[in-house]
């Protein structure tokens, strides 16, 4: 494992239940930029926490009265993106799971009659927020380095949906990439899980899935700085310096108990929370990245050491001083961050190596 081997079905009122004691907490917790906590950004990403501090101070905490507003904010994103106008894409809506409703899906560099990879991407959003719509962009650029198709998901989100139900929208989503390969130009033995944070954990549990139905063989799973562990924040309280940036403890246990239907830390329904699946053999090459300061980085390194203890080859890459979603923030501020650089480079090229080089 390559550890640091890179330098760089419940409602909103039921999960206000669970997670409004938060409110408070998630108000005592928002993050300043004193000294203290710049001492623990890396340097090249001071300017970007400095450019970002006045977001931070409106941010209201996350629970169920404030979850509309989020959501709406998150629309709004979405509208103000651009598509790349030389990578095209296309809106869908494919059958769900029996008993599901069906899925929308975004189809991006569908190329009929070629080889090419395949990534089925899940989005971010701490399970109750964003849309598949709002990374089209970001997907386009990927799709046209790697020359491959990606489909990503328009989940449902929680908490009017739990996890079961997102993971067969997601598993819909991966299915018909498969059964569409030849028509989209994918090569069905080069298809991979990506996503992002929320959609990190999502794409570990559609691989979970995946490798439990034997319907559909994976060949990678890129998972960036994902969402594993339930008991982080709420039975594990990370050290004082860990989360404190864009993605605290109070929103994690909001975002958790929304996506289990319960409260987060005690005894759940396997497989819905990736790291507490007992068995990781069997799953595909795996590439995970996060940032030394980010809410998730110890249980990253957690699911790492397991999945290479299971045979899994594996590879971690920890950004040193890097909070939650670093990667984004200085595309969003107009600035050139190396080492975000560097982690986006360190990403595709294992993207590369095991669906192009392999």
């Amino acid at each position: 494992m390559g550890t640091t081997r890179r330098q760089f079905g419940m409602g909103v009122a039921a999960a206000a239940a669970f997670a409004g004691v938060d409110t408070v907490a998630a108000a005592a917790a928002r993050p300043q930029a004193t000294d203290d906590l710049m001492s623990v950004v890396h340097p090249q990403l001071r300017a970007a926490v400095q450019q970002a501090q006045p977001l931070l101070d409106k941010d209201p905490p996350l629970t169920a009265a404030t979850l509309a507003q989020a959501r709406s904010s998150a629309d709004a994103m979405s509208r103000a993106q651009t598509p790349l106008p030389d990578v095209a894409f296309v809106e869908r809506w494919i059958a769900g799971r029996a008993g599901s409703p069906d899925v929308r899906i975004y189809v991006i560099n569908a190329k009929p009659g070629l080889g090419r990879p395949g990534i089925l991407h899940t989005h971010g959003g701490g399970f109750v927020l964003g849309n598949a719509k709002n990374e089209i962009r970001r997907l386009q650029g990927i799709a046209r380095e790697l020359d491959c198709a990606i489909v990503t998901v328009d989940y449902r989100l929680a908490p009017e949906t739990i996890w079961s139900g997102s993971i067969e929208d997601n598993y819909a989503g991966l299915k018909w990439l498969y059964a569409n390969a030849s028509s989209l130009g994918v090569d069905r033995s080069k298809i991979a899980v990506m996503g992002e944070s929320a959609g990190g954990g999502h794409a570990a549990l559609l691989a979970i899935t995946a490798r439990d139905r034997g319907e559909v063989p994976l060949a990678f799973q890129c998972l960036v700085y994902p969402e594993l562990d339930d008991r982080t924040g709420s039975t594990r309280i990370p050290p004082a310096h860990i989360g404190r940036l864009f993605w605290t403890a109070p929103k994690n246990r909001f975002a958790w108990a929304s996506f289990l239907g319960q409260a987060p830390g005690g005894r759940v329904v396997p497989p819905a929370v990736p790291a507490r699946v007992e068995n990781l053999a069997g799953l595909p090459p795996t590439w995970i990245g996060t940032g030394g300061i980010d809410l998730f980085v110890e249980e990253n390194i957690a699911y790492a050491t397991r999945l290479t203890q299971a045979g899994v080859m594996t590879e971690l890459v920890v950004v040193p001083g890097a909070f939650h979603g670093f990667d984004l923030v200085p595309d969003l501020l107009g600035i050139e961050v190396p080492i975000v650089e560097g982690f986006k480079r360190a990403k595709i090229a294992a993207l590369r190596e095991a669906l192009i080089n392999a």
